[in-house]
């Protein structure tokens, strides 16, 4: 009875993770979020702008369900969220929900990295997900 009692939660959990993310906002498969700038290694003085790209998507505010659309989240040393959840709201994780596509940060001197996220209405992200590669900057 053992081996159910470990299994029968994963097993649980697994599916309703899978529930979830068929539950996610379709995207396109070509669908990108990348950087215009900064450059991956790109040694900045603050404070640093920071402007988004997308392709095969457009632009919408939060809360407003506009097929293949969303709004872009800047993760600032931080890790992606789990794609099952909403993208949490805090200093590392930048809502722009109003439908921007840049920002200025004022980061301490450091190395620092940084990762788009584009959301879906909820704050979700997109099936598949449309993520950027994370890039370092370093700040003087």
């Amino acid at each position: 009875m053992k081996a159910f009692t470990v299994v029968a939660p994963l097993l649980l959990a697994l599916t309703a993770t899978m529930a979830q993310a068929q539950d996610a906002t379709p995207a396109p498969a070509d669908a990108k979020v990348y950087f215009i700038s900064p450059k991956d290694g790109a040694r900045i003085r603050g404070p640093v702008t920071v402007r988004f790209g997308l392709e095969g998507m457009g632009v919408a505010p939060a809360g407003v369900p506009f097929p293949n659309s969303g709004h872009h989240h800047l993760l600032v040393d931080a890790e992606l969220p789990p794609p099952d959840q909403p993208i949490p709201a805090d200093e590392h994780h930048i809502h722009f929900g109003k439908g921007q596509t840049e920002t200025v940060l004022n980061l301490v001197p450091g190395r620092h990295t940084l990762q788009l996220v584009l959301g879906d209405h909820q704050h979700r992200m997109h099936g598949p997900p449309v993520v950027s590669a994370r890039i370092s900057i370093t700040v003087r």
